[in-house]
């Protein structure tokens, strides 16, 4: 018996023709294909509608830029930042901000920049302490790979002064003095590391001159406590030297420099004096972390190069003794990588180690 509504049996099922059946997947397949192809078409109309990629470096800088400076105020590695980034800043409309750093011979503020976000906002303007102290200290958190150089300014010859009641004038008269009494000379460096000191250790090596090192917080105080006569010589940049020679508050024995400077043509170079193939400078150069992206290397740069050539900027720095170089990052490099060499021997053909 049948019961109503239902059947008693299943319906067939229809069989649809193999011929028909391809043609039924072909048309879903080429269905399908047709809507992808019209979705990666619409895609590739928007991307080439949309701007390019814009670089995260595209709109550098947009904050203050920090540069660290490892002595005090007035000293002439501050005295050179300030007059190089004050001309970029009035010809590009950067915003720096000098940071001094001192203490350490400069490892203070070397640490600092090494450590920092390599974004371009910190930055080191630096004297010949980063390629000298890695070899010169038995401790260092940083290496010189650990930074970029970016900018080489110039390098200054320094020039040795002595106080006029030591009673020698010359570099010969001070070694032979000071080999009569060891210890008795006593010489007030910049800081341990610093172009002052070096100098006068490469001095000490090449003429066996003897003196008790007094290191200071830069240059001014060590100056100022010869000219007050209670220590007996330094070495310090022949611009701030100057008005202590003229007025004989000083005596000037010789320039460390290869050549003489254009600021004190009557000043001799160490090396005229007698002491063959000494040489020893300051130079200026700016640097960033080792992480530091070629773009903004390639912004700052091109900014330091064009205050440099400024005409009103070049005679000021001549016109404290600055020697103009101006190189970009690949020969500030190459001068970098070959001073960190040079010092390396010269620190230790000296044996002086700094705990």
């Amino acid at each position: 018996m049948r019961r109503r509504g239902y059947l008693s049996e299943p319906p067939e099922r229809v069989r649809v023709p193999d011929v028909a059946r391809a043609r039924l997947i072909y048309t879903r397949e080429e269905t399908m294909m047709n809507t992808v192809s019209k979705f990666l078409c619409a895609g590739l109309l928007l991307a080439a509608a949309a701007p390019p990629a814009v670089s995260a470096d595209a709109d550098y800088p947009r904050r203050p830029i920090r540069v660290v400076v490892a002595f005090p105020a007035g000293g002439s590695a501050d005295i050179v930042g300030r007059l190089v980034t004050q001309k970029v800043s009035e010809m590009s409309g950067y915003n720096f901000v000098v940071e001094n750093r001192p203490g350490a011979g400069g490892n203070l503020a070397f640490d600092a920049v090494a450590s920092a976000a390599p974004d371009g906002y910190t930055v080191l303007f630096s004297t010949p302490g980063i390629a000298i102290n890695p070899s010169l200290y038995s401790k260092v958190s940083y290496k010189i790979g650990d930074f970029k150089a970016i900018s080489l300014v110039g390098e200054a010859p320094l020039v040795l002064l002595a106080r006029p009641s030591l009673g020698v004038t010359s570099v010969d008269e001070l070694v032979k003095s000071s080999q009569a009494s060891p210890d008795a000379i006593r010489f007030a460096s910049s800081g341990n590391g610093s172009s002052s000191h070096l100098a006068a250790e490469v001095l000490r090596t090449m003429t066996g001159l003897q003196y008790l090192h007094v290191p200071y917080r830069g240059g001014g105080a060590a100056m100022t406590d010869v000219v007050g006569q209670q220590l007996d010589i330094t070495v310090q940049p022949i611009s701030e030297s100057l008005p202590f020679i003229r007025n004989g508050s000083l005596v000037a024995l010789g320039q460390t420099g290869r050549e003489r400077s254009s600021i004190a043509p009557d000043i001799p170079t160490i090396e005229e004096t007698g002491v063959q193939g000494y040489a020893s400078t300051t130079w200026y150069m700016l640097l960033g972390p080792a992480g530091l992206s070629q773009d903004v290397m390639a912004t700052l740069a091109e900014k330091f190069d064009q205050a440099l050539r400024q005409p009103d900027l070049r005679d000021r720095l001549q016109g404290i003794g600055v020697n103009l170089i101006n190189g970009g990052p690949d020969q500030a490099q190459a001068f970098l990588d070959s001073e960190t060499v040079r010092w390396e021997k010269l620190v230790q053909a000296a044996r002086i180690q700094i705990d």
